[in-house]
């Protein structure tokens, strides 16, 4: 007993701590030199093509997507629809609204999204932060995400999101969105 009580105050003292190491770690400001500079408005703008995968707790690959987003402007507010289809079959629709606010930050909402995103431009970087709840058929649980998007020379951008319940990482996210050919 003594054990396992020492292996979950361990655990939790590393979950705390972690912060400062690796994916938390990032802050814009490492970013703000870079180039491209990341104008969403720009980039999540027209027929985009999005691949990645989802990896579960423990590192593997628990699903593989292909997705078509289009990103539609008006002004300072913007639609990003998305449309999934992943490996085993089955299909997503979302759609986020996103709306441009001072020196590069921006809010984000969407139907699966609690409350308001918050999210920043800087450099060749995009951060977003938000809550969202699972569909019932994968949970229903609520979870705090982490979006990053690099923006390469190429014009493709790189994501990776991280997913937390209770502060311990779930779920990470790595795609690609490009601009769709043709």
């Amino acid at each position: 007993m003594k054990l396992v009580l020492l292996l979950l105050v361990a655990v939790l003292v590393l979950a705390l701590w972690r912060p400062g190491f690796g994916f938390r770690a990032q802050r814009l400001a490492h970013y703000a030199d870079t180039g491209p500079a990341f104008d969403i408005q720009e980039r999540l703008s027209g027929t985009l093509i999005s691949e990645g995968m989802i990896y579960g707790p423990r590192g593997r690959v628990v699903s593989r997507f292909v997705a078509r987003m289009n990103g539609e402007w008006d002004g300072a507010t913007g639609t990003l629809s998305e449309d999934f289809a992943y490996a085993n079959g089955s299909t997503q629709a979302r759609k986020w609204y996103l709306t441009m606010g001072e020196d590069g930050h921006f809010t984000a909402t969407a139907d699966d999204i609690i409350g308001e995103g918050k999210g920043q431009q800087m450099g060749a970087t995009v951060r977003l932060t938000y809550r969202i709840r699972l569909p019932e058929d994968a949970g229903g649980h609520v979870l705090d995400v982490t979006d990053w998007m690099y923006l390469m020379d190429n014009g493709t951008i790189l994501n990776r999101s991280e997913m937390r319940k209770f502060g311990i990482k779930v779920a990470e996210l790595i795609a690609t969105m490009r601009p769709a050919e043709g």
